[in-house]
């Protein structure tokens, strides 16, 4: 935003310069024959734009800088007041470039006196005018002479300041065009001469529109280059982990392994297969996301003690988040952790995904091809190597009924979201026999399929609706027992061997969910999943508040620097920041 308003101030102040030359320059005389230039002869043509009195024609010819401060006095003020204001205050600067704007408008409407400079003295040869022509001749010469100068134009400075000098020894002290002497026509038509050089050396409007769309085209590139450097910097913040997140991690993992094994073990396990329970499926390798996501959940549960959470990570976080949930049970709801690793059956004979890691090819992709050596150049390949779509707890979902197979249904949480309502509803929602219950994201185009596939590809043309509606994972209700029935794992298996080498989506597990469940989601109130939190700085405060689940999906997630500070505290409410692992990890709001 601050670049987008200097640019726009930049524009303003050209817009200003190029008034300011204007007004100069529509102060040159104009005359016929030779000496007057194309646009003058056009029928009609008269400009009475910028005019002088006869008193200022005397107090400039003594003062030839006043000239300058004169005309530009107003816009140099507004250019100091521009430059005044703090760089932040957009508003501010939009008004006082909106200001400038009008202020380089109002020049060419200024009437100062009753007589122009832009007049063609052959249509009314009579006229007596032309003292006051060769007066305000040698005001506009002086105030070039000052412009040529500056400008290091000094065969122009010369010429203008000999000029000058015939002038007044023709004008001398007449005061009418009867006591001038015969030659002071023909200086006059001399000195339009020189202004009219000067006029083209010093303001060339081409010159200044080229300069101007140059600057433009130039800022332009900067920005498109700034956004993709800044897409890059945004992916690579979203891959990292904060240090007090590493560090919470590494101190629990080495404190729960000091535990005593008859210590390490959560009570009431024998409500983990209890199918008339409320259970949560919660993948996550994020110790502080996981318990915000249990945390927020029981707070708001009106029967806490009904609530089952099935929590799987990887053998890194294992312990970790083991001994945070021995250290800070949820209530009198159940927990149980589970590492990814201990699922012997989930190998690469089965898994397609895990099969396709284990090539060569797909190596390369994602650990060596296409390195790029610039920050804008790599932006797009580098949300491709996120180790997140490399992780089997992104691939688990498909694989629900193989974990908890004595389950009938189970709501699925991403850990990058908040509850803050009583859930249980969801459970009462008829799913009318499909498998996924989820709140649709389509609005007009936007999230409809041919976002998320390649239906250049013909085995997603004929197969799929390229305006279907898609839909959010994040919190999920599924039908286990349609799930088994419909066999979704082996329609998922089917597409994922298909995308071997990524004709058919590219990233993630969301292609291949609208794949899997097509025609057989659900569409949820939307209330029920607010969306957006972690990119869109648009979604309203009334929206967040009335929704039961809130989803920080994007790149700016709340534990992250990059997080939108305005969303932050709908999270942060769920962190106890006085816990002494966590201020030992100096992890702060």
């Amino acid at each position: 935003m601050a670049r987008a308003s200097a640019t726009a101030s930049l524009a303003a102040l050209c817009l200003l310069a190029a008034a300011a030359a204007a007004a100069v320059a529509r102060a040159d005389p104009v005359y016929s024959g030779e000496l007057v230039p194309n646009w003058s002869k056009q029928p009609k043509f008269k400009l009475q734009n910028l005019s002088f009195s006869r008193q200022d024609g005397l107090q400039l010819l003594s003062r030839p800088e006043d000239v300058i401060r004169r005309r530009l006095g107003e816009r140099t003020g507004v250019i100091k007041k521009m430059e005044s204001v703090p760089q932040d205050d957009d508003e501010a600067l939009v008004k006082l470039e909106n200001a400038g704007i009008e202020r380089s408008k109002a020049v060419d409407s200024a009437v100062l006196g009753k007589y122009s400079l832009w007049r063609r003295e052959n249509e009314n040869e009579k006229a007596d005018s032309n003292v006051h022509l060769m007066r305000d001749q040698m005001i506009m010469a002086r105030i070039y002479s000052v412009l040529a100068k500056s400008r290091g134009k000094l065969d122009l400075y010369k010429e203008l300041l000999a000029r000058i000098k015939e002038s007044q020894r023709s004008l001398g002290e007449a005061t009418a065009d009867s006591e001038l002497p015969k030659s002071a026509s023909e200086r006059a038509k001399a000195m339009g001469q020189v202004l009219s050089k000067a006029r083209d050396q010093l303001y060339d409007c081409k010159e200044i529109t080229q300069r101007l769309r140059a600057m433009l085209q130039s800022a332009d590139e900067q920005v498109r280059s700034l956004k993709k450097q800044s897409t890059f910097l945004s992916q690579l913040a979203a891959k990292t982990i904060p240090n007090g997140i590493h560090c919470l991690s590494m101190r629990l993992t080495i404190d729960y392994y000091l535990l005593s094994p008859e210590k390490r073990k959560f009570p009431k396990s024998e409500n983990l297969e209890d199918p008339d329970l409320y259970h949560y499926a919660l993948f996550s390798d994020n110790v502080l996301a996981a318990s915000v996501v249990v945390n927020s959940t029981i707070v708001n549960a009106k029967e806490p003690e009904k609530h089952v959470f099935h929590l799987v990570t990887d053998k890194l976080n294992f312990g970790a988040m083991n001994m945070w949930f021995l250290l800070n049970p949820p209530g009198d709801a159940t927990i149980h952790v589970e590492n990814v690793d201990d699922f012997k059956w989930l190998n690469s004979s089965y898994c397609p995904v895990l099969k396709q890691l284990e090539s060569a090819a797909m190596k390369e992709y994602y650990f060596k091809a296409d390195r790029q050596k610039t920050l804008s150049a790599g932006s797009s390949n580098l949300k491709y190597r996120n180790p997140k779509y490399l992780s089997m707890l992104n691939h688990l979902r498909f694989y629900l009924p193989q974990v908890y197979p004595k389950l009938n249904k189970i709501l699925f949480l991403d850990d990058d979201i908040v509850v803050q309502k009583d859930l249980t509803g969801l459970w009462e929602v008829d799913l009318n026999g499909n498998v996924n219950g989820a709140v649709e994201t389509c609005g007009e185009s936007f999230h409809r399929f041919d976002k998320y596939l390649n239906f250049s590809n013909p085995n997603i043309a004929q197969n799929f609706d390229p305006n279907a509606c898609g839909w959010a994972y994040g919190m999920n209700m599924f039908d286990l027992e349609e799930w088994k029935k419909k066999d979704i794992t082996g329609i998922y298996h089917k597409w994922q061997n298909m995308n071997e080498n990524r004709l058919l989506w590219k990233l993630g597990t969301l292609p291949p969910g609208l794949m899997t469940f097509y025609k057989l989601t659900h569409p949820l109130d939307k209330s029920w999943h607010v969306l957006g939190l972690g990119y869109n700085p648009t979604v309203e405060h009334s929206e967040i508040d009335s929704a039961a689940v809130i989803h920080y999906n994007g790149n700016m997630k709340p534990w992250l620097e990059i997080a939108m500070t305005k969303y932050r505290p709908y999270w942060t409410r769920y962190i106890n920041y006085e816990h002494s692992y966590v201020r030992g990890c100096k992890i702060s709001q």
